[in-house]
C-alpha cells in the first residue's frame, strides 16, 4: 500500500514538472520556463555556486550554466560548450542553446548518465568531441558533480594520457560526488580500469576497446552493493 502511494506521488510530481518549462517563443512562456529552471531544474542553487574547475590547460568542468554566466564564459575566452546532459525539450536546455546561438559559443550535447555505464561507442564519441572542440571550452551536467566529474576522468586518460589515480581525483565530494551512491557506478568503473592497468598494464583506450564490458560491470557493480548491505 505505501510503495503504490509513494509511487503515485512520484508520478504525479513527474507530471507537474513536466507540464511545463518546454516554451520560451512568448514573455509569458518565458516567465513559466524561467520558473521551470529556477526551481525544478535548481537553477537558484547554482547563481552563486558554479562548480567550476579546471580540468587541464583550456578544459574546464562546472554545473549547468545559465545564459548570464554563458554570458562570463564568452568574455572569459571561453569557444565552446560540451552539455554532457544530452538535448531537451525543457527550460535548460531551451536557455542554453539560445544563448549559445546569441553568444556566438559552439555547443555541442552527448547524454551521459550518472548512474549508469556508457557504452564504448559513447566513449569513443565522447574522445571525438575532445579531440575536436575548439579551446578554451567548459563541459558541464547539472550539479558539476558526477557526469561532469567522469567525462573530466576520460578527458585525463583519453587526451592527456594521465594516470588512473590523478583522473579519478575529479570524482570527489569536493565536487560533491558521492561514491556511496548509485553513482558510485562510475567510481567502479575507473577502479576497475586502475586494478586491471595495476596487474597488467594496458592503455586505457586499449582497455576499453578490448576489455571493457558494459552490462558485466553493471552486473558486478550491483552485486558488490548488495553484499556491502548484506
Amino acid at each position: 500500500m505505501l510503495s503504490r502511494l509513494l509511487k503515485s506521488l512520484e508520478d504525479r510530481e513527474r507530471a507537474w514538472r513536466e507540464s511545463f518549462g518546454n516554451d520560451i517563443s512568448t514573455p509569458a512562456k518565458r516567465r513559466q520556463a524561467r520558473w521551470h529552471f529556477n526551481w525544478v531544474d535548481h537553477g537558484i542553487l547554482r547563481y552563486w555556486w558554479t562548480n567550476f574547475d579546471q580540468v587541464a590547460p583550456g578544459v574546464y568542468r562546472s554545473n549547468q550554466p545559465s545564459p548570464a554566466r554563458l554570458a562570463r564564459y564568452r568574455d572569459r575566452g571561453i569557444r565552446s560548450i560540451l552539455n554532457l546532459r544530452g538535448t531537451s525539450l525543457y527550460s535548460y536546455y531551451l536557455f542554453e542553446h539560445e544563448a549559445c546561438a546569441a553568444l556566438g559559443l559552439s555547443l555541442t550535447d552527448i547524454n551521459l548518465f550518472p548512474t549508469a555505464l556508457p557504452t564504448r561507442e559513447a566513449i569513443f564519441e565522447l574522445e571525438g568531441y575532445f579531440r575536436c572542440l575548439e579551446k578554451p571550452f567548459v563541459m558541464h551536467c547539472k550539479s558539476g558533480a558526477d557526469r561532469a566529474g567522469f567525462a573530466s576522468a576520460l578527458y585525463l586518460l583519453l587526451i592527456e594520457d594521465a594516470p588512473v589515480e590523478q583522473a579519478m581525483r575529479h570524482m570527489s565530494f569536493r565536487y560533491l560526488h558521492i561514491r556511496a551512491s548509485a553513482k558510485g557506478i562510475l567510481d567502479y568503473f575507473l577502479e576497475s580500469y586502475a586494478e586491471t592497468n595495476k596487474v597488467s598494464p594496458i592503455a586505457f583506450r586499449d582497455w576499453v576497446r578490448t576489455m571493457y564490458d558494459r552490462d558485466a560491470m553493471t552486473e558486478a557493480f550491483h552485486a558488490s552493493r548488495g553484499k556491502g548491505r548484506g
